[in-house]
């Protein structure tokens, strides 16, 4: 069997903070929660994706300082151009966009950058040969 990816762990300073972020910026859900070894642990995943891929926060971490030449990112992609418009009027009234919306050549697509509580980079976008819908666009142009 060939390796497949099925999570992703971060430690994170505010753990409450980022689950609230994580719903309500990105639609994920906690589907798993528990304290280990002292640490408090939440699973996040995407609805009906719960088996595929989750996001691991575990509490106890040091706030992330990346700097803007730093593309670190996670990147969700939404369903349309006012999607990623939405959301960057919205982080930029709360003080979160860290990269204003975008129009890239194909595969990049538009986007636009939001930080998390704890300072790192979460990437909205639409039009990448990525995510649900995206089947028909073909990487390798």
């Amino acid at each position: 069997m060939t390796p497949s990816l099925t999570h992703l762990a971060f430690h994170v300073q505010q753990l409450e903070a980022c689950i609230a972020f994580y719903r309500e910026y990105c639609g994920l859900k906690v589907v798993h929660r528990r304290r280990k070894r002292a640490t408090d642990v939440a699973w996040l995943a995407e609805e009906g994706r719960e088996h595929d891929i989750v996001i691991i926060l575990l509490a106890g971490g040091i706030q992330c300082k990346q700097s803007l030449s730093d593309y670190s990112h996670l990147g969700f992609a939404v369903d349309s151009k006012e999607k990623v418009d939405a959301i960057a009027r919205r982080a930029e009234g709360e003080g979160i966009l860290v990269w204003d919306v975008v129009q890239e050549d194909f595969p990049v697509g538009y986007y636009c950058g939001v930080t998390d509580p704890n300072g790192a980079i979460v990437e909205f976008s639409y039009g990448q040969p990525l995510g649900p819908g995206s089947e028909s666009m073909l990487i390798d142009r």
